[in-house]
């Protein structure tokens, strides 16, 4: 559905993304992660066709962004993060001016509208001016307009901000249905809404797609956690096959075993626990190491600022 290609762009000597490339399928949720200055909002705008690439492409659907970027434009749903609101106009005047934009008309377009106001909850604000909305209300105008016209790839930067918990809960409901039939990316700070919603995760750091992973692999991770009577058993678990790395934790007898890339986790844990029963040893526990979102984003952004700090110094 959409596949990115090599994507770079550069602003001055600032390379804000460089080299990313990354596919997303049919009805995926994917989250887009980095802390700030990542290079995941130019991204965004690359995507929708606001951006230009210096390098690199965009295709939907089959179509180059750089050759049909209308008619891409046509079926993509885009909520920016600090979406530019008319605030003198009513709610029900922007989403009918919003839906021309689109190309929408006639009876098409008024259905539409009600669909998108149904959808956000927008019903009782409908005369309300913009500028007298909440943070909240207004986020749902941005989505409102974002949804108009079903489109086949929708990007939601920061859809759950100033919404209130229910609000929250009401929105996630809404993401879950629209990806029946569209593409969903969204770029949010909150990993627990990541965690809610998304197959799968893109982290950017310093420009660069530093992790592309689902979130049940994510979860998994690759490495085992071992307790045992035994002390010093580190070069014994090591020779096992399918066993890349021992490493002794801070109490005796605990140990991270880092599997190789490919091992199943089942089998190494087999042998892991014959070699200290068979070893006359005592096994505690053997279980895989669960990751969580938030430590994995922690480790991928300590990392991104060494990696720049580097830079700045080599410069």
């Amino acid at each position: 559905m959409l596949k990115v290609s090599h994507l770079s762009r550069c602003y001055g000597t600032f390379k804000a993304v460089d080299n990313v490339s990354f596919a997303i399928g049919k009805g995926e949720i994917v989250g887009l992660l980095g802390h700030n200055g990542a290079g995941k909002t130019t991204i965004m705008k690359m995507l929708s066709g606001y951006l230009e690439p210096d390098a690199g492409s965009v295709c939907i659907d089959g179509l180059d962004m750089a050759r049909h970027a209308k008619q891409i434009q046509r079926g993509l749903g885009y909520l920016p993060e600090n979406l530019p609101l008319y605030g003198e106009m009513a709610v029900a005047d922007y989403l009918d001016y919003a839906a021309a934009l689109k190309g929408l008309a006639g009876d098409d377009k008024i259905a539409e509208i009600r669909r998108a106001i149904r959808a956000t909850g927008l019903v009782p604000k409908l005369d309300s001016p913009i500028n007298t909305l909440s943070r909240g209300f207004r986020q749902r105008v941005g989505v409102a307009q974002a949804i108009l016209g079903r489109p086949r790839l929708l990007i939601l930067d920061e859809p759950t901000n100033g919404l209130d918990p229910t609000q929250t809960r009401q929105m996630r409901e809404l993401i879950r249905e629209i990806s029946r039939e569209a593409t969903v990316i969204l770029s949010t700070h909150i990993l627990q809404e990541v965690d809610a919603l998304c197959d799968r995760a893109l982290i950017v750091s310093a420009g660069r797609l530093a992790v592309d992973e689902k979130l049940d692999q994510l979860r998994a991770g690759n490495s085992l956690l071992l307790e045992t009577s035994a002390a010093k058993a580190g070069e014994k678990l090591q020779a096992i096959d399918g066993v890349d790395s021992a490493g002794p934790l801070e109490e005796p007898g605990h140990y991270r075993l880092a599997l190789k890339e490919g091992t199943d986790p089942r089998t190494a844990g087999a042998a892991v626990a014959a070699a200290i029963v068979g070893g006359g040893d005592d096994l505690y526990r053997l279980q895989p190491e669960q990751r969580d979102l938030e430590s994995l984003f922690r480790q991928v952004s300590e990392a991104g600022a060494t990696q720049k700090e580097e830079l700045s110094h080599a410069a």
